[in-house]
């Protein structure tokens, strides 16, 4: 099932951010030149460690965002778009 949303008619504060990342194996999310991966099932950070990855200046998630699977990707760089096609 696919499901789209538009972040400037919805956006996802911190609750439903922490509620997404529970949601999926592994996040991926590019900060600046830095691209973190986190494994949520061998090794979950706390919730504020989370929000600090997935939230952005106006404290909603970040965008650009997607869900593919069991991953989550936050963030842009070309490091990670390659993660997405890979």
């Amino acid at each position: 099932m696919r499901k789209q949303a538009d972040a400037r008619k919805e956006p996802l504060g911190p609750e439903q951010a922490l509620e997404l990342a529970r949601s999926v194996n592994e996040i991926w999310v590019a900060k600046g030149k830095k691209l973190v991966h986190v494994n949520m099932k061998k090794d979950p950070p706390g919730d504020e460690e989370l929000l600090k990855l997935l939230l952005g200046p106006s404290g909603n998630l970040r965008a650009p965002t997607l869900r593919r699977g069991k991953k989550l990707f936050v963030g842009f760089s070309p490091e990670l778009a390659e993660k997405l096609i890979s």
